[in-house]
């Protein structure tokens, strides 16, 4: 990148769907944290509200008000590629963020991730299999991550350690060139970005991460697995394969 850290603007999106207990202590707290450890970047944070029935939406517009740093998207679709896609095409920043709104993965690792593409990477993930990495979670999630991250490397010879941590960011530049191309809205949409920066050629940097399971999470399992499997097989019959 050419701007020096101090005229780029970062953009960290919190995606959602039916959070309104959560949402306004995890928008503070990560705002407390950017005011305090992101120096040198100017940011903002957008709430991606996905759909929700509850009073999510409500709550989003009651801190956009609070808070001029803060605002809020609104889709009428659930999907978190759907969010990511609408939300990042859309900002006027240069460095693109996003991390699910438990704020599983501690935030320390939020200035590397950054930083990684003001240095002039294209994507920085988090990676909760990379060296460093402190992680607690089920023997069930872990088994089923593990079991996910063989599949990629046996079909697609995916190179990563991990496809799916909420935790990832983009330079605008890559964000146009590489969305156009992405045809999942939903889970698969982690996988489908790596893998086609990857056959790409785009500079992908992990990183990594502190990662605490969130005992509440809505990610339905099974369903989301049955869908990366259909997604794999898909990739697998892509042209760049």
């Amino acid at each position: 990148m050419n701007s020096s850290p101090k005229e780029m603007l970062v953009d960290i999106l919190l995606p959602v769907y039916n959070e309104e207990h959560t949402l306004e202590k995890s928008v503070t707290t990560l705002r407390s944290f950017l005011q305090k450890n992101l120096d040198g970047f100017q940011w903002m944070i957008s709430i991606g509200d996905n759909a929700s029935t509850d009073k999510t939406l409500e709550k989003a517009e009651q801190l956009t008000a609070r808070y001029p740093d803060v605002r809020v998207f609104h889709l009428n679709q659930k999907g978190r590629g759907r969010m990511v896609k609408y939300a990042w095409m859309k900002s006027e920043a240069q460095i693109l963020a996003y991390m699910d709104i438990d704020l599983s993965t501690d935030l320390q690792a939020l200035p590397p991730l950054v930083q990684a593409i003001a240095d002039g990477n294209d994507v920085s993930i988090g990676s909760r299999q990379y060296k460093g990495s402190v992680v607690d979670r089920s023997l069930k999630r872990e088994i089923i991550s593990q079991g996910y991250i063989f599949i990629l490397k046996l079909l697609l010879k995916f190179p990563f350690t991990d496809a799916q941590c909420g935790f990832k960011a983009m330079s605008k530049k890559a964000v146009n060139e590489l969305f156009p191309l992405i045809l999942d809205d939903e889970w698969f949409f982690d996988t489908e970005l790596l893998y086609l920066a990857y056959k790409k050629g785009y500079k992908v940097k992990e990183l990594p991460v502190r990662w605490i399971e969130d005992k509440d999470s809505r990610v339905k399992i099974f369903r989301t697995m049955w869908l990366d499997i259909k997604g794999v097989f898909r990739m697998r019959r892509s042209p760049l394969n």
